[in-house]
């Protein structure tokens, strides 16, 4: 009988051990001879062992997000964090070491290999309580974050309820909510700063050990980038400055004309321009969840299975409330092998997007959940944000109350040109989030002052971000990068969406001539989980893997040409 036969089958028997009752399963696979034939089974078990210990922070951490005010929980990832994961850390670096030593190349295994090979070189065991450390600031932006409220109308509401009244068509309330937002955002400003110069000590830390110039080199080999370089990010930035910021220029500029304006202000973003009532997609978080199921189950029918899965599993938590994380985000439970989704929505048509952007990531944990092996999930963040972006382009057709899903004709047709114009400025705004995440890991001692960080991205907004009137209110901005999880949770996290924005367009582009066709090809791509290289994925879904000038030049006028089409059924 081997030892891993005593393994619990569940995270509910497992995720009160300690590291005690845990080592001795490291010790025995780092002891167990490893050759071609006993390969597969060693894989097996650490697969197993990954997984109950992967699956029980991940059900720990999503408590600390679902319950922001929830000390106990907080308290009891951080110390799973630091007694188990530690240490998991550690061992996890031995068995890896040992696979490499082994030879041995395993079916479906080569891509996970460079990829073990690319974390062992910049395994210290110095960075692991780093790496502890790094989380629980991480809990503690979220705290924040999740704490901030306003009171509106004589109730206390948090701040994405306060922006529903955004798309209010009355200008003067919509200004009374926007200068409210960052009047309470500014009151956190000092502790987010005290934050920031914690993150960044730590972070640079970690290089230093690694034995990197900066963390900016560092995280390329973290997030196993070896498919493009820091200097081709500049091409990016490049090609976004030449075709999108004028594309985005254009949009502003009709927006104003249509409100009959004289400036676009930053409160005149969401609403209308129609002058009609703001989309209404859902009422309940109910009715959102039996729509998406819908829509989905029309995209494909296995699709819709999977979200029913979820739906009957409790795997949503989607309504927002006070004291609970901001944004929205999937995850996996590994063992289980189901994804988990968390959103805030309050029933907008922004809430329709991340329901079918999360579900992108959703249906991508169960189609390569069928993988052997927890190596082979490894993903990295371009392809991840592929399947995501990619659903949102294959379910657009299906978003009328004919195939069960949120709206009437027209409405369904404003709801996609808000989708695909948003597309364009949200490029704008991703490269002055990547530009931003460039300088300051490249200057770290310059940015350990907030106010020398503040005057980087108000030069960077400036750049990329164009057909905005932000005269008289400059510190609203500082608010801005403050606000955005992305640059103090995951630095370099958010050049990922562009590239995949760009794969996703191009799905779309296929979809257009042959959907069937560009739906499978998306599966097939899911897949494949990390058992392929970036670019393979791409192709493999359809799309090439390129974000030049004339790249970005076909696919935006791939966009406004739709646009112009749908405008003329609103």
């Amino acid at each position: 009988m081997s030892l891993f036969d005593s393994l619990p089958t569940t995270t509910q028997d497992f995720s009160n051990w300690t590291w005690g009752q845990i080592q001795p399963y490291y010790d025995e696979l780092n002891t167990r001879p490893l050759d071609a034939e006993t390969v597969e089974r060693w894989l097996a078990d650490w697969t197993h062992l990954d997984n109950l210990i992967n699956e029980s922070r991940m059900r720990l951490w999503i408590r600390t997000t679902t319950h922001t005010n929830d000390e106990d929980g907080v308290k009891r990832f951080h110390v799973y964090l630091s007694d188990i994961m530690e240490n998991v850390e550690v061992g996890d670096q031995r068995l890896k070491e040992k696979l490499l030593a082994s030879g041995l190349t395993p079916a479906g295994m080569a891509v996970p290999l460079r990829d073990m090979r690319a974390e062992a070189a910049l395994f210290r065991e110095a960075n692991v309580p780093l790496s502890t450390e790094e989380s629980k600031l991480n809990t503690d932006y979220d705290q924040i974050l999740g704490s901030q409220t306003v009171m509106w109308e004589g109730e206390e509401i948090t701040l994405l309820q306060l922006r529903t009244v955004y798309y209010n068509p009355d200008r003067d309330l919509r200004e009374k909510a926007w200068r409210l937002e960052i009047e309470r955002r500014a009151v956190d400003t000092p502790v987010l700063n005290t934050l920031w110069g914690k993150m960044l000590t730590l972070r640079q830390q970690v290089a230093t050990n690694a034995g990197f110039k900066d963390y900016r080199d560092y995280m390329w080999q973290a997030r196993k980038r070896f498919d493009y370089t820091p200097e081709d990010c500049t091409v990016f930035h490049d090609a976004v400055a030449e075709v999108v910021v004028p594309a985005a220029e254009r949009i502003y500029e009709q927006r104003r004309k249509r409100l009959g304006i004289d400036t676009l202000r930053p409160w005149d973003l969401l609403v209308d321009t129609s002058g009609q009532p703001a989309l209404r997609p859902f009422e309940t978080v109910e009715e959102l969840e039996t729509r998406s199921e819908a829509v989905f189950q029309h995209v494909d029918p296995q699709l819709g299975a999977y979200f029913g899965i979820m739906r009957k599993e409790g795997l949503l938590d989607l309504g927002n409330r006070k004291n609970k994380a901001p944004g929205g985000y999937q995850t996996d439970l590994r063992l289980v092998k189901r994804p988990f989704i968390f959103m805030n929505a309050v029933s907008t048509h922004e809430d329709v997007q991340t329901m079918i952007h999360e579900g992108g990531h959703a249906f991508h944990c169960f189609e390569s959940g069928k993988l052997p092996y927890s190596q082979q999930l490894e993903i990295t963040m371009e392809v991840a944000e592929l399947a995501s972006m990619s659903m949102e382009m294959l379910a657009a057709p299906y978003l009328t109350h004919d195939f069960g899903g949120f709206y009437t004709p027209s409405e369904a047709a404003r709801a996609r040109i808000e989708h695909l114009e948003e597309i364009i400025t949200l490029l704008a705004y991703i490269a002055v989030v990547d530009a931003y995440q460039h300088w300051v890991y490249t200057h770290i001692e310059a940015a350990a002052d907030p106010e020398n960080c503040d005057e980087a991205w108000v030069s960077l907004w400036k750049r990329f971000m164009k057909g905005i009137d932000y005269s008289g209110l400059e510190d609203a901005l500082l608010v801005r990068w403050r606000r955005q999880s992305h640059i103090f949770q995951d630095p370099f996290y958010y050049i990922d969406y562009g590239l995949a924005q760009l794969g996703a367009l191009q799905v779309w582009e296929n979809a257009l001539q042959d959907q069937t066709k560009a739906v499978r090809q998306y599966l097939d791509a899911l897949a494949l989980g990390s058992t392929a290289g970036l670019k393979d994925v791409f192709k493999t879904a359809g799309a090439t893997f390129a974000f030049d000038a004339a790249t970005f030049g076909r696919l935006i006028g791939l966009i406004e040409r739709t646009v112009a089409e749908l405008e003329a059924q609103v």
